[in-house]
């Protein structure tokens, strides 16, 4: 068995553990308008839920009336399992999948893209011109405005670590994040947390000291938060929290101010794609000022575009939050979420913390499994 055979395998081991996405798979066609034009078939995959992809499609579809364009909604699992075994199928690949995403990429499946549109696209943001991140979306967390009767919403992760530990009885079983077992997200939060902050583990215990509820995605928190059973949400997806928190007077949207982890969704061409033409075409109008526009005025995905810094683009929040803003960096090092072997120490780690007492000086203390 060859070592790209081995990784595939090990990538697909780790995939299984992603969580569903909170919608449904949903299919969206638009035909081409028989007046436009010789038809162009364009065939899209996409883990992006059609509320947030709906707009860019559409306003797409206005801008190029000739493409029939075929639109699928899948789960991260679901996207990439699809691809492997029909790489010849979809003309966009698209997914907050990152490290599945580059692995791809990296193996070879993506088409070099190029052009003058992908020349000005930030370099932090587009890996050897095969992958681009078209979004900017900060991990949050979500407060029920019922915590006032307690104490001030937390505005960092110290302030939370603080309000857990001081009122550790009231808030029993009334928090919520990811279960970093059950989930690819909560894991992969959970490894660019324990590099980032050193404080880290206590607040793993002190999660664990209130009883927090572990789930697999941001919808069942936000679901808990909306009925009043949590007053505090830990890691949301920020895109998908930020319509409900909008919706939900009694809830309060928190980037923390010390640091703030970002997802992206990345796209790529495959290289078998059948529709290479109208697939460069649609990732030129992602990165496109007009895309970017449509996609900060009209969803919450975040725009990174370096031409636009109103509401819903990473120029503005970068100017609100400077260095806490915290993006993985677009390159070999998301392979590392692939790796068993750390994913196993990290997650033996989690557990242990998250059992112990925040009080006890040794448990705190002792060194991270290797």
């Amino acid at each position: 068995m060859t070592l790209r055979r081995l990784a595939r395998l090990a990538s697909l081991a780790t995939l299984c553990l992603l969580p569903f996405a909170v919608y449904a798979e949903e299919t969206l066609h638009l035909p081409a308008e028989a007046s436009a034009g010789p038809m162009r078939p364009l065939v899209i995959h996409a883990a992006l839920d059609l509320p947030q992809a709906r707009p860019l499609l559409e306003d797409f579809h206005r801008r190029h009336p000739q493409i029939d364009l075929t639109y699928r909604n899948l789960t991260t699992l679901a996207l990439h399992e699809r691809f492997l075994e029909r790489p010849d199928e979809a003309d966009v690949m698209i997914s907050s999948a990152m490290p599945w995403q580059f692995a791809l990429a990296n193996e070879g499946h993506a088409r070099p893209l190029g052009g003058p549109i992908l020349d000005a696209w930030p370099a932090w943001a587009r890996w050897r011109d095969e992958l681009v991140a078209f979004t900017f979306e900060p991990i949050v967390m979500v407060v029920h405005r019922d915590l006032a009767e307690l104490a001030e919403p937390p505005r960092n992760h110290a302030e939370l670590l603080a309000l857990l530990n001081g009122h550790r009885q009231a808030l029993a079983g009334r928090v919520a994040s990811y279960d970093p077992v059950r989930s690819g997200a909560g894991y992969g939060y959970a490894m660019e947390e324990s590099r980032l902050s050193p404080r880290y583990w206590d607040l793993v215990a002190a999660l664990g000291a209130a009883e927090a509820e572990l789930v697999e995605t941001t919808g069942a928190m936000l679901d808990g938060l909306v009925e009043g059973r949590f007053l505090i949400g830990y890691n949301l997806l920020g895109s998908y929290a930020a319509p409900i928190v909008e919706a939900n007077p009694q809830l309060e949207l928190v980037i923390p101010d010390d640091y703030a982890l970002v997802t992206q969704r990345l796209a790529f061409v495959p290289r078998r794609a059948p529709h290479p033409d109208t697939a460069t075409l649609f990732v030129d109008y992602l990165l496109s000022v007009e895309g970017q526009r449509t996609l900060a005025e009209r969803t919450s995905l975040g725009a990174i575009h370096p031409g636009l810094d109103g509401p819903g683009t990473a120029a503005e929040l970068r100017g609100r939050l400077g260095d806490a803003l915290r993006p993985p960096g677009l390159g070999p090092g998301l392979l590392a979420a692939l790796d068993r072997l750390k994913r196993r120490a990290l997650l033996a780690r989690w557990q242990r913390e998250f059992r112990r007492d925040p009080g006890d000086a040794d448990s705190a203390a002792a060194p991270a499994a290797d």
